[in-house]
């Protein structure tokens, strides 16, 4: 007899993790709002480990109260300028790090990932935020600092798609491409001075993107 397809079974934190990659890959997008009831007919679970997972969500600042119940965290832009001040800061320290404290699997991670990104064609905004998120997500774990990892991740989870990925812009995906392998180079040279640069630089340029992008949204809800 041939065997049945297995069945996955959720709990509260599998439905927590699931919810909360399709957040931060915009999936879900900002301002949409997260039922229960239909939540639990999607994992056919009872109401009990969603509204857990609904409300580790919520601990996260990914949803905050709508008008209807949970949504989406919508980040207003004076958040979202400051999360990327913020950011900068850090990224070139890590960055730095990375340069001193990464072995040698922490750099074949990267370079594959780098191969991987370049590989894609014409990938959609999705796409491209997500790869990108695990690109510098590997950066992180190469400083081998994990309270530093640990406060990356936490402040982006700020920069909930508002209004969609710089990467997308023009040709930056090409030319964030171009400074990931730089940044890469640095890091196995064990360059602290040029690896810090190349991550400011690369996150400034980010900002201005958004900023940009910020702009528009303003002129044209």
């Amino acid at each position: 007899m041939p065997t049945p397809p297995e069945v996955t079974r959720h709990d509260g934190d599998s439905i927590y993790h699931e919810l909360r990659g399709e957040i931060l890959t915009g999936v879900l997008k900002p301002a949409t709002p997260l039922r229960e009831v239909a939540l639990s007919e999607r994992f056919g679970v009872s109401r009990t480990p969603v509204r857990d997972a609904l409300r580790r969500l919520k601990h996260d600042k990914l949803l905050e109260q709508g008008v209807r119940g949970l949504q989406v965290h919508q980040a207003t832009p004076q958040e979202v300028i400051q999360v990327y001040d913020v950011r900068i800061l850090l990224e070139k320290e890590v960055a730095a790090q990375a340069a001193r404290a990464h072995d040698v699997t922490d750099v074949m991670r990267l370079e594959g990932l780098l191969a991987r990104d370049r590989a894609l064609t014409a990938p959609d905004d999705g796409t491209r935020a997500a790869t990108n998120m695990e690109f510098h997500a590997a950066v992180w774990a190469a400083a081998h600092n994990p309270v530093l990892e640990d406060l990356l991740q936490r402040l982006t989870t700020h920069l909930i798609r508002t209004p969609h990925s710089t990467l997308s812009v023009g040709t930056r995906w090409e030319e964030a491409l171009d400074e990931h392998g730089r940044l890469v180079e640095a890091i196995d040279a064990g360059d602290e001075s040029s690896a810090r640069d190349i991550a400011g630089a690369h996150m400034e340029s980010a900002r201005s993107l958004r900023l940009g992008l910020l702009r528009d949204s303003i002129s044209h809800p």
